[in-house]
């Protein structure tokens, strides 16, 4: 017998199981071991199988990151030909095999395309506002990330510096736990961490609560201790394998988030700024 595949679609619902709650639970049960079942019963079959209420079943979807039961269906539809891939690679059909360098590419784009549309869908355009005004009008702003998520952050505060935004990135934790224990009411502590868990970076953002600093995260779990002490959380979603050491494809909706906040400051930009920064660029460009 052949071994399902891991299929896109399914790790999704697997990597956010934990932050279901009972009801929810049995619903994505089902989903992970009826897949093909699910994908061709109604609403109501599935809150049969769950032993639980429709609502609940689309409620459980929405809270996986699906706009609703019928997403759902669509995605296991999209994934199953995957399957159907993965079962003629193992069987040795010569015109259906797409194993090889080539086919390792395609599905590597695929997943991050795939990436990037469950982090649109999870993001609120009213958190992303809420974000840029925070950036835009606090008195000082100290961005806190720890791990794969302190690159992001330095590579952010320098295009905010581009937009006249200046702000402070300590790379080192220690660092960040003194710049967060200095600020103060009517200043920024921005944060960026996949699991919202981190602990130098839960550590900072406190401080920074404790001392009436407004705190914004970015991350990719709404329900995590930094969220919970957060003023402004901007959810993506999870996308891949939860046990990944890095998740990468997850912080490519994150890596699009800190550039739709960029893109905002921007707009409100003096334009002299912009055009002084274009003019630092080109002499580093020119230089001999």
């Amino acid at each position: 017998m052949i071994s399902r595949p891991e299929l896109s679609t399914l790790a999704r619902v697997r990597s956010s199981v934990t932050s279901l709650g009972p009801s929810e639970r049995k619903v994505a049960a089902v989903i992970l071991t009826q897949p093909d079942d699910v994908m061709e019963w109604s609403t109501a079959e599935v809150a049969q199988a769950a032993a639980t209420s429709t609502a609940t079943v689309i409620r459980a979807c929405q809270s996986l990151g699906f706009r609703g039961f019928q997403h759902l269906r669509l995605e296991l539809a999209r994934s199953s030909s995957s399957r159907f891939r993965a079962h003629d690679a193992a069987t040795g059909d010569p015109a259906n095999d797409d194993s090889g360098a080539d086919d390792t590419v395609a599905r590597t784009f695929a997943d991050a395309v795939e990436a990037v549309r469950l982090a649109e869908e999870n993001v609120e355009t009213a958190g992303l506002e809420s974000a840029a005004a925070a950036l835009r009008t606090a008195r000082r702003v100290v961005l806190v990330g720890n791990g794969f998520s302190g690159p992001p952050l330095q590579d952010f505060a320098m295009r905010l510096s581009v937009v006249g935004r200046a702000a402070e990135a300590p790379v080192d934790a220690l660092a960040q736990q003194f710049a967060a224990h200095s600020l103060r009411e009517g200043d920024l502590c921005f944060a960026l961490s996949y699991s919202g868990a981190n602990v130098q970076t839960l550590r900072a953002c406190t401080a920074a609560a404790d001392q009436g600093a407004t705190v914004s995260l970015v991350t990719s779990y709404a329900r995590s201790p930094i969220a919970r002490i957060s003023d402004i959380v901007i959810t993506t979603g999870p996308a891949g394998a939860s046990h990944d050491v890095d998740p990468f494809l997850a912080r490519l909706g994150h890596t699009v988030v800190l550039h739709a906040l960029h893109s905002a400051l921007a707009l409100q930009a003096p334009a002299s700024d912009v055009s002084g920064m274009r003019h630092v660029v080109f002499d580093a460009l020119t230089e001999e």
